[in-house]
């Protein structure tokens, strides 16, 4: 127990430390803090008026009862179903963003000698004081306030339902975290369960809408999702939610066997983390198989100069690395996506070409930190920064546009727009914003990759998260984000006028030149500006792609 609290206290003194050492880390932790604090007050509120509106409608004379807040009610099947959905979301954002690489890593601590369990349930109770657990401890007990209506047995079931929900959110997702970073060893395994968590991740938070948008949600009664509720509310997953309306009914055997239910799931948790502890620990540094290639790969099918050999580099580094890979995955989902929630509105999936070019280049607007310190050989070697540039923007340029022509080509199929008179136009004008919107991404890529760069996880850890500059981590992005539909404006403005000048169901098609002469622009002045800035900062680069690799060990 000693080593446990002492891991609590040592999490705090590395966490203050921290704030009085980076500025920009103090402006995250406080930016952190206010969106804990509005996710509490905003909870309360909502709470709040929930129980207002429930008691309102439940209790309405002169109207037939609704059963809103009473038990497989309204209220008790959609809370039981998103207390499941976000005990699972909590795990999948361990994985995907925070990582198994935090400074209360089991690895840190290897050289110390705390037996395997001390150490598993420090790392827990560290896990458990930080501010997501105590923002979420919080939020749940001032959702009580949804119950107050219901009497003090249910409000006081759901204050003490409370911590035991948010014990069961770190429990699984410390497991889950465990198991992805010690079963799944070999690199191509660890790109293939990252590609499919990203996937799931998605799919998890796009489900709403596709269930609303495709009309598959019309058909689905209260009794039906009552009966998907109670299922979940006899897992780990829901359990906590519906202890509540246990207390409602006084069904008090239910409600202890859902706390035994949750208990054991503590204990199993638990008990696979410290084995996967002492298995990671018997098993580190075991030989992996090592593949030969044959030939020259990439080299052999590029240009023989400078560009061409930084395009061959970028060519073998995107086959190998599913961090960079997953990027070309996702415009195939998100047209998946579009295509299951079009019914409403069928011409609403060509909206997924420009999604598709606008992601595409999320990966290259920080592309030198994922090649990391192997960029150090081209400085050395005196490659001109026009010509690195040069040399990505090919590889880029000939997959974007190969890839979305493909997408149009089986969008067409899939809507059967092909057959229709206006069918090939309208692919035709999606296809060239799509492009148009890429090129423009891909311009201020190159822009952004070499100026705001950030820490970005190690290809042998893809599921780790490298401590440092979290605020640029976090805002960077957004940069690459906005400014790509920025650069987009003369389209913009174009499409704009079409529409106040009433021409535009007739004149739309003007918008496939005007996107791909402003796309093409856009990249040209990144490239060369993108150039200008490596040439410049050409030492700089090497040195922070230095400090970057010193965060993923």
């Amino acid at each position: 127990m000693n080593a446990a609290f002492t891991l609590v206290r040592m999490r705090w003194a590395l966490t203050r430390a921290t704030l009085t050492k980076s500025v920009w880390q103090t402006v995250a932790y406080v930016f952190a803090i206010l969106f804990a604090i509005g996710t509490v007050i905003a909870t309360a509120s909502a709470a709040w008026n929930i129980g207002d509106w429930a008691a309102f409608v439940q209790f309405r004379p002169g109207t037939a009862p609704i059963n809103v807040l009473g038990p497989h009610g309204i209220v008790n099947t959609a809370v039981v179903i998103l207390g499941a959905a976000l005990t699972l979301m909590v795990g999948l954002v361990q994985i995907m963003l925070l990582g198994e690489g935090s400074t209360m890593s089991p690895r840190k601590f290897a050289l110390y000698g705390i037996p395997d369990r001390e150490l598993q349930f420090g790392l827990l109770l560290s896990g458990l004081s930080g501010i997501p657990a105590i923002t979420g401890v919080l939020s749940l007990m001032l959702w009580s306030l949804a119950y107050r209506a219901m009497g003090p047995a249910v409000v006081l079931a759901s204050i003490i339902a409370a911590p035991l929900a948010v014990i069961t959110m770190m429990s699984v997702s410390k497991l889950l975290l465990a198991l992805a970073t010690t079963l799944i060893t070999s690199k191509r395994g660890q790109g293939a369960f990252y590609m499919v968590v990203v996937i799931l991740f998605v799919s998890v938070c796009q489900l709403p809408n596709i269930l609303v948008n495709s009309g598959a949600a019309d058909s689905v009664s209260l009794d039906a999702a009552w009966g998907t509720a109670n299922v979940m509310a006899w897992t780990p997953f829901g359990a906590a939610f519906q202890l509540p309306y246990d207390a409602l009914v006084g069904n008090w055997l239910a409600f202890v066997a859902r706390v035994a239910i949750l208990a054991v799931a503590w204990i199993v948790c638990f008990a696979l983390c410290v084995w996967c502890i002492r298995r990671e620990r018997l098993t580190v540094g075991a030989a992996e198989k090592t593949v030969t290639a044959k030939g020259i790969g990439a080299f052999g099918n590029m240009p023989d100069s400078p560009s061409g050999a930084v395009s061959a580099r970028l060519i073998t580094y995107l086959k190998r690395d599913p961090r960079q890979a997953m990027m070309f995955i996702m415009p195939v989902f998100v047209t998946i996506v579009f295509g299951l929630q079009s019914r409403a509105m069928p011409g609403m999936v060509w909206g997924s070409l420009v999604m598709s070019g606008w992601m595409m280049a999320i990966a290259e607007s920080n592309g030198l930190a994922y090649d990391g310190r192997g960029f150090t050989m081209q400085v050395i070697a005196g490659v001109p920064g026009l010509t690195d540039r040069i040399g990505r923007v090919r590889v880029y340029a000939i997959i974007i546009v190969a890839y979305l022509l493909v997408l149009t080509v089986a969008i067409a199929v899939f809507t059967g727009d092909w057959a229709s008179p206006a069918g090939p136009l309208t692919g035709a004008t999606f296809a060239a914003l799509g492009i148009g919107v890429a090129f423009a991404a891909l311009g201020l890529a190159e822009i952004t990759s070499c100026t705001l760069m950030y820490p970005v996880a190690s290809l042998d850890k893809p599921f780790s998260a490298p401590q440092g500059r979290a605020m640029a981590q976090g805002f960077f992005p957004f940069v690459y984000m906005f400014g790509s539909l920025l650069a987009m404006l003369p389209t913009g403005i174009v499409a704009i006028a079409l529409l106040v000048a009433g021409a535009f169901d007739g004149l739309y098609w003007l918008l496939i030149p005007v996107s791909l002469v402003n796309g093409a622009a856009a990249l040209a002045v990144g490239t060369w500006l993108g150039g200008k800035l490596m040439d410049a900062r050409m030492l700089s680069i090497v040195a922070t792609l230095d400090s970057f690799a010193s965060l993923q060990k």
